[in-house]
């Protein structure tokens, strides 16, 4: 028999646990669950089932990699096939990704494995793990029952979930809200997960919002795209781009809040409530960047596109120098400097200036193209903080963009080492 229990908060880092929910609002008509299929040799959560009592309206952005795994292809074509959809099935400790034809016979047996279990058509499919191996069917089968027993919408339902679908997560990133739009409310939930692998183009590895408003395609597509801009487009752990990236968004309008004119008001308010939600989780994917130590935006001003603020904030956010001075706590500007110089921009040195900052104080380390106030005491001070800010100038325009990143620690390097240990 396959038990279903709820990990304790003293389980996960004490410096993670602020970041958990201990309550939540959740969208009405979606009922979830999360068991170990014993796919995982730990024995931990690793199969997840949510579905909903009626068809949701479904957007999804995947992987650019051309290694695309089985899941995200299947997942695609039910997209694109127009059929209903009311599930989605989750596995963790094994990505189902370079597994050729059974791997995507897998993929569809997981889909079909679910209709049975749930009685409704249509069940969008990811994975998450290492990659080139096959899944033990037999537990998925078997885990996919047994999580169907019992399905429910407590907060305690929605944990469960945001913790089976880690790998090498430190806690499950989870988030709730709800929204008011001309007197009526509905509501949003969603959990992400990702500490490696993490870098745009699309997003990050798996991360899901579900909403009980109506939303129509041509909103919800136009949505997503722009949610995605700013959030999973815009964290990076390590530069690499996972074969399983998958981000979803299911409504299924349960609210009865209807938002179906991608002119009105209330679809600008949609899109920016989906914006900041899938900000909010990205983050945490960056907060629990493997072995990471500090939480790093980086905003590149005044450039000339948004395109070119876009691409120095990866390249600086990409920097393994970057990255090991901001975790040896070393303010040194000449390396952001240098990345900024390598990016590809065209740029006006004498018009660059940089600032360190955190929570409480702002140091101008480089201004127009030359060192400034390289106080040292201050810089440290400012370093200690978990929460630091690479504030770029190029003084060329009026474009901007902000890029989300973490430290470079020797804990990186000892977890993906023994990755598949």
């Amino acid at each position: 028999m396959l038990r279903n229990t709820l990990r304790s908060y003293s389980t996960f880092p004490e410096s993670k646990v602020r970041f958990i929910p201990k309550t939540g609002v959740y969208p009405s008509g979606f009922l979830v669950n999360a068991v170990p299929s014993l796919v995982k040799k730990n024995g931990n959560k690793d199969l997840c089932l949510l579905t909903s009592t009626t068809p949701c309206q479904v957007s999804g952005v995947f992987t650019t990699n051309k290694f695309c795994a089985a899941p995200v292809i299947v997942s695609k074509n039910l997209l694109h096939s127009k059929k209903p959809i009311h599930s989605l099935i989750v596995n963790s400790g094994c990505a189902n990704a370079c597994t050729g034809e059974q791997g995507l016979n897998n993929a569809v047996k997981m889909q079909e494995y679910v209709e049975r279990a749930t009685g409704r058509q249509g069940s969008l499919v990811m994975s998450t793990g290492v990659i080139g191996q096959h899944l033990q069917m037999d537990k998925i089968q078997n885990g996919i029952a047994s999580a169907f027993k019992d399905l429910g919408s407590t907060h305690e339902h929605w944990k469960r979930v945001s913790e089976g679908i880690m790998t090498t997560d430190t806690f499950p990133k989870l988030k709730s809200q709800e929204f008011t739009v001309q007197g009526k409310s509905y509501r949003m939930a969603g959990w992400s997960k990702g500490a490696g692998m993490i870098h745009p183009n699309m997003a990050t590895m798996l991360a899901s919002v579900f909403t009980d408003a109506h939303v129509s395609k041509e909103c919800l597509d136009l949505a997503i795209k722009r949610a995605v801009e700013k959030s999973f487009n815009a964290i990076s752990i390590d530069g690499d781009t996972s074969t399983n990236d998958s981000f979803v968004v299911m409504a299924n309008g349960q609210s009865g809040v209807s938002i179906v004119d991608p002119k009105s008001k209330e679809f600008e308010q949609f899109c920016q409530n989906l914006e900041t939600f899938s900000r909010d989780l990205a983050h945490l994917i960056v907060r629990d960047g493997e072995g990471a130590t500090k939480f790093v935006e980086i905003h590149v001003r005044n450039a000339k596109t948004v395109q070119d603020a876009k691409t120095i904030s990866q390249t600086i956010a990409t920097s393994p120098l970057v990255k090991t001075a901001i975790y040896g706590k070393d303010a040194n500007w000449g390396r952001v400097v240098c990345a900024v110089g390598y990016s590809g921009v065209d740029i006006n040195p004498e018009k660059v200036n940089l600032h360190l900052g955190s929570k409480t104080s702002k140091l101008h380390l480089f201004k127009n193209g030359m060192p400034f106030d390289t106080n040292e005491e201050i810089a440290s001070k400012i370093l200690d903080d978990e929460d630091l800010l690479l504030e770029i100038d190029l003084g060329l325009g009026s474009s901007d963009f902000k890029m989300y990143t973490c430290d470079l620690s020797h804990e990186y390097i000892s977890i993906n080492a023994d990755y598949r240990s």
